[in-house]
């Protein structure tokens, strides 16, 4: 899969979609999007505030270029967390795995450690062939009963 396919399927085909397994490529390079768009965005509103002639305070056009970033992110917030499940999907560990690394995440000392492992989840290899949560998104036309 590449760029524009993992993007245009995250965002138009399983933009909320928690079922399902997500390739690394797919989640990788909606993730270099997302990283893109970001530093795009901050980069355009740096321009903005820098050669802005007012001087008593932040221009009305950077605060626009912030309120358009923060939608960019409020927009993009379903999609991680949907992209971010499959991806654990892919790896056979179930969504509550997700929920309890988020959430000892935002604890100071387990939140590196917790970080940690959510992108070790995310680098390594999916599943060969189908598991629990369907099929391989690599290769659907394998199945279990190979060795049956």
């Amino acid at each position: 899969m590449g760029f524009t396919e993992a993007v245009r399927t995250v965002l138009t085909q399983k933009y909320a979609t928690f079922s399902g397994r997500a390739s690394r490529s797919e989640f990788w390079w909606f993730q270099l999007f997302y990283v893109l768009v970001g530093i795009a965005l901050l980069i355009v509103a740096s321009l903005a505030g820098a050669f802005s002639d007012i001087q008593d305070g932040p221009s009305s056009v950077l605060f626009a270029f912030g309120a358009v970033g923060g939608l960019f992110a409020l927009a993009m917030f379903l999609p991680q967390i949907s992209l971010q499940v499959r991806r654990f999907h892919d790896r056979n560990i179930s969504a509550w795995w997700y929920l309890a690394l988020f959430i000892l995440n935002m604890i100071p000392a387990v939140g590196f450690i917790a970080g940690l492992a959510m992108l070790v989840i995310c680098v390594l290899r999916g599943t060969e062939g189908p598991n629990k949560f369907g099929p391989d998104p690599l290769r659907p036309e394998v199945r279990a009963e190979v060795f049956a």
